[in-house]
């Protein structure tokens, strides 16, 4: 008989969630993907370059021309030097970056700490690579570090802490005070980082995305991961890359090869050109959301959903308990199957979950949809 090696893990909860909403025919706030299409000269590039004969293999790492363009990018926003031949790796999405760091460091008997709520992919990805996932809470109500439960945590088996800002599920952000404290805390110890930055476009009201490419020591043991698919409103192309030290990305890129091996040719060299042509893409991308996360509290604001503006992604979270004692998974059964609005439970990111009735919705969608569904939700 087969004996699984996830033998806890199910469908993710967003596919669960999403196949709801299609079921019920209900408005999809849970699974963050836009309803409007990616920049229009991005899609005439994608056109030129699949009909401009770049149809083939390309290199493992990423074609040149996308590796220099993300250099150009991380060296303006972050100050990093990284370079393109060594330590920068295109991946197919980030789901696959975050895979590849986990299987290129952790092996049996290590321990992984993630903060909870974790986003779902972290710990399959340590447990497949024979290493036990420490789970660290973040404190309520504002999602933030622990950082004494965090030192309670280390110890000798530690061997990777996987951070993530801005925040999925939560929204919350880590701020460089935060980064100064997490090296501290792992300074002198054979530990790593895997940053998840892929909402580094997406932070609000004049905070700033703090880095460990940013972040002198923390750079140099660190895996960044960030996502050409949320950036550029285009996940169904599951385009990111990895940024890291030479003796990392050679690691990574040996697990790289034989995962995916390299990603598609022709989205690569529009992605490239794209960068290059339009910069004020990314520069322009915090206001854009900001403007859909107001515009979506605003609609919501009369409703019995208690809330504080997220800080970051494109989610937000609401507490929903002057309305229902249900669970978090009873309640967006309920609101997808009976009112017709699909939301992500947070019980599914934690080990242990806490007793509170908070749920996610997602706010990149076009205005039309965002007012369905608040116009339901402000009936509930």
């Amino acid at each position: 008989m087969l004996q699984s090696k996830l033998p806890k893990v199910g469908t993710t909860i967003f596919t669960v969630m999403s196949k709801m909403a299609q079921d019920y025919d209900a408005i999809n706030l849970s699974q963050g993907f836009p309803d409007f299409d990616c920049p229009q000269r991005l899609r005439e590039l994608v056109s030129e370059h699949l009909n401009g004969r770049k149809n083939q293999y390309p290199p493992m790492a990423g074609i040149p021309e996308l590796r220099q363009q993300i250099a150009t990018k991380v060296k303006h926003y972050y100050a990093c030097d990284a370079d393109p031949e060594t330590e920068i790796t295109v991946t197919s999405g980030a789901t696959e970056a975050l895979f590849d760091a986990v299987q290129a460091v952790v092996a049996a008997g290590d321990e992984v700490i993630v903060f909870d709520p974790a986003y779902d992919s972290y710990e399959p990805a340590v447990q497949i690579a024979g290493g036990h996932t420490i789970h660290v809470p973040l404190s309520l109500p504002d999602y933030g570090m622990d950082w004494d439960r965090l030192a309670q945590a280390i110890n000798s088996h530690t061997r990777l802490i996987i951070i993530n800002s801005p925040h999925n599920p939560c929204g919350s952000v880590l701020t460089n005070a935060d980064l100064d404290a997490l090296a501290t805390l792992i300074r002198g110890k054979n530990i790593l980082i895997l940053s998840d930055e892929v909402y580094e476009h997406m932070v609000y009201d004049g905070l700033q995305h703090s880095s460990v490419l940013a972040h002198a020591e923390l750079r140099e043991k660190s895996f960044a991961v960030f996502s050409f698919g949320k950036t550029y409103h285009a996940t169904g192309w599951k385009l990111a890359y990895c940024v890291a030290p030479k003796e990392l990305s050679e690691e990574f890129r040996k697990i790289h090869q034989f995962v995916t091996f390299t990603t598609s040719s022709f989205v690569q060299y529009a992605i490239a050109d794209f960068m290059a042509e339009c910069p004020q893409h990314t520069l322009e991308l915090s206001s854009f959301y900001q403007e859909k996360r107001n515009t979506f509290c605003e609609m919501i604001k009369s409703s019995r959903l208690k809330f504080t503006p997220s800080k970051g992604t494109y989610f937000q979270l609401v507490d929903y308990s002057e309305i229902s004692d249900k669970t978090d998974v009873e309640f967006v059964n309920y609101i997808t199957q009976e009112k017709g609005v699909a939301a992500i439970p947070l019980a599914p990111f934690y080990e242990t979950p806490p007793a509170t009735k908070v749920v996610r919705f997602c706010f990149c969608k076009d205005d039309g949809t965002l007012q369905k569904a608040a116009d339901i939700l402000c009936s509930l």
